[in-house]
């Protein structure tokens, strides 16, 4: 088994990286005064958010690997596993990092939003690109972060750090935003996979079987994360992906409600539903009207 390094603290990071502890709940490394590495895996209880400037390495979130670009941001979240592989090359990283205890934001706006930025359960092949403009203003907001660290702490510093950092997740969500349709021919396609993953999942005995297919088992089969995928779909069509899979099985519904060879039950059945009576339900709160008066009204 792989040696999985254990960090629950900021402290412990920044000993496992070789700088010191400013803070006991944040911390800004400068990649620059790190030494160089091979490989390692951790598990992190803490959040980090890693600024890449130049490839170092196979980098692996859970076990999906993914090569660092120029201007990248990473982002884990506590109980996530990451590593770095060189492949036995010895490897001098460039950029930074900005890591914080769940305790820091406990309390504060931040804590009670925090899930809300859903790019911390993104897989790592899943990152942020940055453009220079871009770059130039998180690092900005990471020296902010770095300058109220490096000074006494006092009762004003709790609510200014985190302050920040919440502006600079802020400036991460845009950034995603603006990705999300800079990336339209890649999302288009993804489109159109998860379409086609619809039809041949209707058209098969899955539904029989697994039920009504959910958005993380979409996911999984596009390689994606649920928060990555679902939030792609509400980008490109406005609809969430659960409203796209129901609306995708309300289309197959109205084309099998008129084979006067089945039941609303065995239709209901082979949809994936354990109870006719959901179906029916669904259906009604989609159309305005039952399967049986939408079936009399054509």
């Amino acid at each position: 088994m792989e040696e999985v390094e254990r960090i629950d603290t900021v402290k412990q990071y920044n000993d496992s990286v070789g700088v010191d502890t400013l803070h006991p709940l944040v911390s800004v490394v400068n990649f620059d005064e790190i030494p160089t590495y091979q490989y390692f895996r951790r598990y992190m209880g803490v959040y980090a958010v890693f600024l890449k400037y130049i490839n170092c390495g196979d980098m692996r979130y859970g076990c999906q690997p993914y090569d660092y670009e120029d201007g990248t941001l990473v982002f884990i979240a506590p109980g996530q596993v990451y590593g770095i592989d060189s492949k036995g090359k010895l490897i001098k990283p460039a950029g930074r990092a900005l890591v914080f205890h769940p305790d820091l934001i406990v309390g504060t706006p931040l804590g009670k939003h925090i899930k809300e930025y859903s790019f911390f359960s993104y897989e790592v092949n899943e990152a942020l690109h940055l453009s220079k403009k871009e770059r130039a203003t998180i690092n900005d907001c990471l020296e902010k972060i770095a300058a109220e660290i490096d000074l006494n702490i006092d009762k004003h510093s709790k609510t200014l750090i985190v302050s920040n950092i919440e502006l600079f997740l802020n400036y991460c969500m845009r950034y995603y935003d603006r990705q999300f349709i800079t990336r339209n021919n890649v999302n288009r396609d993804i489109l159109v996979r998860f379409e086609d993953l619809l039809n041949e999942y209707f058209n098969s005995d899955l539904p029989r079987k697994l039920g009504l297919p959910s958005v993380t088992w979409c996911a999984e089969q596009l390689h994606l994360s649920p928060n990555y995928f679902g939030d792609l779909i509400k980008k490109e069509t406005g609809n969430t992906a659960l409203d796209y899979i129901q609306s995708k099985l309300i289309d197959e519904a109205k084309v099998k409600i008129f084979d006067p060879f089945k039941s609303i039950n065995e239709i209901a059945d082979e949809l994936g539903f354990k109870y006719q009576q959901h179906f029916t339900r669904l259906f009604k709160q989609k159309t305005g009207m039952t399967p049986n008066e939408y079936k009399n009204a054509n």
